[in-house]
């Protein structure tokens, strides 16, 4: 099953279906690849407007990686349901384990659009790391729940240092985006 190539509502009926997959995993994924989407809209409505004309060079960096992790979060929605089918341990904690860092990486794609990006947009950017934070911590109970029959325990150690790291990062960046966007919003 390929739901990148179907539609919304199929996904959405598979989802509330009594069927085991699609589940959180594969619906964390969509949600960062919204993500992804609204960082790549905010810049595409900011490029080419002489208000922002030296932000360019940064601008074409970040849609170029926020269009990267848009099809990488695209691929996990199905290989999500994939490893669940598979029932192979390892698959299912790989899957949610590159969805937590290719959020940590999609995040930090936020903070520049404050000052760089469309400033018309910028409720878009903040919605943009909600949804990143929210896939993230989603990620993470499903890599939570995949370490409980992991056998490798140094290994499931590394894993859950390197998510509290970076579930810190993730957290203070959205705060403090909350915060900057917040004062911009109300003025």
């Amino acid at each position: 099953m390929a739901y990148k190539h179907d539609t919304l509502e199929k996904y959405l009926a598979d989802l509330a279906a009594r069927m085991p997959a699609p589940g959180g995993g594969s619906a964390s994924a969509l949600t960062a690849a919204i993500a992804a989407a609204l960082i790549s809209m905010v810049v595409n409505f900011t490029l080419g407007k002489q208000k922002y004309a030296q932000h360019e060079k940064d601008l074409k960096v970040i849609i170029e990686k926020s269009e990267k992790l848009r099809k990488e979060f695209l691929e996990l929605v199905d290989l999500d349901v994939v490893a669940y089918k598979s029932k192979n341990i390892r698959d299912a904690l790989d899957v949610p384990f590159m969805l937590a860092r290719l959020c940590y990486e999609a995040i930090r794609l936020c903070p520049p659009l404050i000052k760089k990006g469309n400033l018309n947009l910028i409720s878009d950017v903040a919605v943009a790391a909600v949804f990143l934070e929210a896939a993230f911590v989603s990620a993470c109970f499903n890599v939570e729940i995949n370490l409980k029959t992991f056998g490798d325990k140094k290994l499931s150690q590394m894993i859950r240092k390197e998510l509290a790291i970076k579930e810190k990062r993730i957290k203070k960046i959205r705060s403090q985006m909350e915060d900057k966007i917040g004062k911009i919003i109300r003025g």
